[in-house]
């Protein structure tokens, strides 16, 4: 069957990615024996290199195989109540899809049904990846000589011709053209993963990454949750190889920590350490994440106390991020005294800086490639 698909290359110039079109989704025949032979050394080196860089598959059934004594949790509650020992068990879709838990935009939440749909795509990823693979062994140097950026090029290909899988047009514009009152969380199916698994299909970069990282984590490959400046990215990262992943746009791009110290926003050396940023997350920072978004889509909605409750937890779970000290804050002062929307978007006090965490903070997604 012959069917149209876009991988994402590199331009060397700028670091930045282009279309491309790949003309048949499945695997050709060699016309000469060099290249039986040529593809057959491919594929073995491709087998040995996923081997290096593979970690366990994260879905409830390999879960409960490697860890018996561990409660999988059904309900938000539930989730809360888990110890940050077992937090490393969660899947990251089951802990981002309870989060969204009662949100407005979430009224037809099923878990179970949303995790096995990520199941089901998980494999059909893996199908399409090795029979796909020709196109890496013809022109490895295209995919940056690394069978790993091919998987995760494959996947974006799949997710966006076979899942329809796009950024949400409504929130596409230049970063910096935002403004304070646009709600951009109000809708929890445009910043949770639920929005892409079911009904519309679609996300933006609080939910595209999870996505992402969801599906890989089925596939153990060992993908990673990382902020910079109001921007969610993936992080491919194991002792053999590491690379960033953007997964907002047609594809995926390819790039590395020094792109995002400038795009979307600039950031310095100062920033990075306060809140966190360019570095992989661990379940518990991911879990403060997703928890700070439902608390800014309360917060958009007008549920100020139990955005207060959502932003405690997001803080309690890391503190130290200078982010997740001001939401707490902020969320506190609106519940203190009744003013306008957006005064309760103003800093508490002169020395609480105004952009904290990007994230949460985020009431509009800066990254606008669609």
């Amino acid at each position: 069957m012959k069917r149209g698909g876009q991988i994402n290359g590199r331009a060397k110039a700028t670091g930045k990615v282009g279309g491309r079109n790949l003309s048949k989704r499945r695997l050709a025949i060699p016309a000469v024996i060099f290249l039986v032979v040529g593809l057959i050394i491919a594929g073995t080196a491709f087998q040995k290199h996923s081997s290096e860089t593979a970690t366990a598959p994260q879905n409830a059934a390999a879960v409960k195989a490697e860890n018996p004594a561990f409660k999988t949790p059904h309900t938000l509650a539930e989730l809360l109540a888990l110890s940050p020992a077992d937090l490393v068990h969660c899947d990251i879709a089951r802990m981002n899809l309870l989060c969204a838990e009662s949100l407005p935009g979430a009224e037809n939440l099923n878990v179970g049904e949303s995790l096995a749909m990520l199941d089901s795509w998980a494999q059909h990823i893996e199908s399409e990846i090795d029979r796909n693979f020709h196109h890496y062994s013809e022109n490895p140097a295209y995919f940056y000589n690394s069978t790993n950026f091919y998987k995760m090029a494959m996947m974006g290909v799949v997710l966006y011709e076979d899942y329809n899988i796009r950024y949400n047009p409504k929130w596409i514009a230049a970063p910096g053209s935002e403004s304070p009152d646009d709600h951009f969380f109000a809708d929890s199916s445009d910043v949770l993963i639920h929005g892409l698994i079911g009904g519309r299909h679609l996300g933006t970069c609080s939910s595209m990454p999870v996505l992402y990282i969801a599906l890989g984590r089925r596939l153990g490959y060992p993908l990673k949750l990382v902020t910079t400046k109001q921007h969610l990215f993936v992080c491919w990262d194991s002792p053999a190889e590491k690379f960033d992943i953007d997964a907002t746009s047609k594809g995926v791009s390819h790039y590395d920590d020094s792109v995002y110290r400038q795009w979307p926003f600039p950031i310095n050396d100062e920033e990075i350490k306060e809140e966190g940023y360019l570095k992989s997350l661990t379940p518990e920072e991911e879990m403060s994440v997703f928890l700070s978004i439902r608390g800014a889509c309360q917060t958009d909605n007008g549920l100020l106390g139990d955005a207060l409750a959502s932003f405690s937890l997001a803080y309690k779970l890391v503190p130290t991020w200078k982010g997740n000290q001001v939401m707490f804050a902020q969320a506190r002062q609106r519940l203190a005294r009744p003013v306008l929307l957006v005064q309760q978007q103003q800093p508490v006090n002169a020395n609480i800086p105004a952009d904290p965490n990007p994230l949460p903070q985020m009431p509009r997604n800066p990254f606008r490639t669609p």
